[in-house]
């Protein structure tokens, strides 16, 4: 296992522009593997992969210089250790409201004594089905722990969040905060916005990089400004659902 390239950058305040996977499909990932993104966020939250589609997508990704994030459906321990077993590296977990829950997690991607993942790595891809008999000495420093903020409960607790040990990154999720706010389907509210540029420096405080996703390019530029270090720009579904409207639209007029 090679250091993690995705953690170094964000350590180091680099900006990292990314990519979401919803598509859920490993010849979609491929092709967008090749097209030069920082990262690419295999999503199993709001989009129908299981853990084998995800491996699908690890592997395809894995021959390009665009780093896979693997978000799973909710931050449970059996799930993360299946995740990092198939080799997942950098994990963005939703819905994380507490530094408590925070905690939790960051054990749940060590190996003892910091942490309960249980031991079996040596059967998985992770350590190259055993070939790599140093992995399990090395695992915990290559994980990369991304948490997601996206509500008013974890607004309020978002400098707690940040500080715990472990945490790499703390991501804000517009679309459930807004809606957490009162706000539903409206992201680009004032409150909300303002909101999401008071996260970005509280996170950024604590030492941690501060990431957010948003298709609309000046929005994205906004982000960037405000000081969002990975910020996801776009996501596949959207790309080709409004390429394919555009396209069938033009031939109909």
């Amino acid at each position: 296992m090679t250091e993690n390239p995705f953690k170094v950058a964000l350590a180091r305040g680099k900006p990292q522009i990314g990519l979401w996977l919803a598509l859920a499909d490993p010849y979609s990932a491929e092709l967008c593997a090749g097209a030069g993104f920082d990262w690419l966020a295999v999503d199993g939250e709001h989009a129908p992969n299981d853990l084998r589609s995800t491996l699908a997508c690890l592997q395809a990704i894995a021959p390009y210089a665009s780093h896979a994030v693997v978000r799973p459906p909710v931050g449970n321990e059996v799930i993360i250790k299946q995740l990092l077993d198939i080799g997942a590296t950098t994990l963005l977990i939703p819905m994380v409201d507490s530094a408590e829950q925070a905690r939790a997690l960051v054990a749940a991607t060590r190996y003892p004594p910091h942490g309960v993942r249980g031991v079996g790595a040596a059967l998985a891809r992770a350590s190259g089905f055993g070939r790599d008999s140093g992995y399990a000495s090395r695992a915990n420093e290559g994980v990369c722990l991304l948490l997601q903020v996206e509500s008013v409960a974890g607004l309020a607790a978002l400098d707690e969040i940040a500080s715990v040990e472990g945490v790499d990154g703390v991501f804000i999720g517009p679309a459930d905060l807004a809606a957490s706010m009162g706000h539903l389907g409206n992201p680009g509210h004032p409150e909300v916005q303002a909101a999401i540029q008071g996260a970005a420096g509280r996170i950024r405080t604590t030492g941690r990089a501060a990431g957010i996703l948003s298709t609309d390019e000046a929005q994205a530029r906004t982000y960037l400004s405000w000081g969002y270090t990975f910020v996801a720009v776009g996501t596949d579904v959207t790309l080709l659902a409004r390429s394919t409207a555009a396209l069938a639209s033009t031939f109909r007029s």
